[in-house]
């Protein structure tokens, strides 16, 4: 595009290897999430829509890196398109542009429902390995950190005041911020 600046944008996970993500590809900037592609709610795939301009492109290794439902991931390559925002899909070989062609919008679809099919497929798998591992003993489910009367005690110490944040509550009992939501949420 004339007279407007443009630049790479890669999308990463970090709980997968962003080395291999990346071979052979330059990039401006890099936005990795910590958090699973199920759903766009990410803090740094957010900051990537935030940032990126007309003429800009995305880079993601693969599809689902970028969206895990087929509704997301539509959505989600409409609007960078919209905007004047090249999107590509590394291990899809395929990027999508304001000029994408109605095959390349099929294959998006098609493309995205297989990684969606595959979430559910690994999802299901999971529960079916929990089912069986339980039936023998070996899966008992999440380890409670605090014992019933801790518990108590942590809901009763946050009624009181005694902390200032749940951060500092959890630190206190030695546990994380979200066990801390879970506790008070198991009390009411």
């Amino acid at each position: 595009m004339k007279g407007i600046s443009s630049s790479q944008i890669s999308i990463c996970n970090s709980a997968q290897n962003t080395g291999r993500q990346l071979e052979g590809i330059e990039v401006d900037r890099i936005f990795v999430d910590r958090a699973s592609g199920k759903n766009t709610d990410r803090p740094k795939f957010q900051e990537m829509l935030n940032y990126v301009r007309e003429g800009d492109r995305v880079i993601v290794h693969s599809m689902d890196r970028f969206a895990r439902s087929l509704k997301d991931l539509v959505t989600e390559v409409d609007k960078l398109v919209k905007r004047g925002i090249a999107i590509q899909f590394v291990k899809e070989n395929i990027t999508f542009t304001a000029q994408s062609t109605p095959m390349d919008n099929l294959m998006l679809q098609l493309m995205g429902a297989f990684a969606q099919f595959e979430r559910e497929i690994i999802l299901e798998r999971q529960k079916e390995g929990i089912k069986l591992a339980s039936s023998q003993g070996k899966y008992k489910g999440r380890v409670h950190k605090l014992k019933p009367d801790q518990a108590e005690a942590l809901r009763q110490d946050w009624k009181e005041g005694k902390y200032p944040s749940k951060m500092a509550l959890g630190q206190a009992f030695g546990i994380s911020r979200q066990a801390v939501y879970r506790y008070l949420k198991a009390g009411e």
